[in-house]
């Protein structure tokens, strides 16, 4: 085998070819690591999804409310992050954080709604 180290402690590897691991303890701690790593991604995803519906939800539109876009932003919402997107029949996108959604028009004026489930 031609000096390849181990990617958890960097002790030379022996063995099998496609060994990557020295040993189980290293293969489980860098395993482990990993799925920490991309479940902190996952988790800062999650809490700004659920920020951004709070706040759609604390608007309360049982019929649709008129909104400016510069409101939403002091409130903390983040744009950047939706669950979907659906397009009405007159062609408008409709932008949802799971039940709550919103639509974009003219002068930064945001209309949401609330999806039946």
């Amino acid at each position: 085998m031609d000096n390849k180290h181990c990617p958890e402690c960097g002790k030379a590897l022996f063995g099998r070819v496609d060994k990557k691991f020295c040993s189980d303890i290293c293969r489980h701690s860098n395993n482990n690591r990993q799925r920490i790593l991309n479940g902190v991604y996952v988790n800062n995803i999650n809490s700004i999804l659920r920020k951004n519906r709070t706040i759609l939800a604390e608007l309360n539109p049982k019929e649709p409310v008129k909104i400016q876009k510069e409101k939403l932003y002091e409130k903390g919402f983040n744009f950047n992050y939706i669950t979907s997107v659906e397009i009405t029949k007159k062609g408008t996108p409709l932008y949802f954080c799971y039940e709550y959604g919103y639509s974009v028009g003219e002068k930064d004026i945001l209309y949401i709604i609330r999806k039946d489930i």
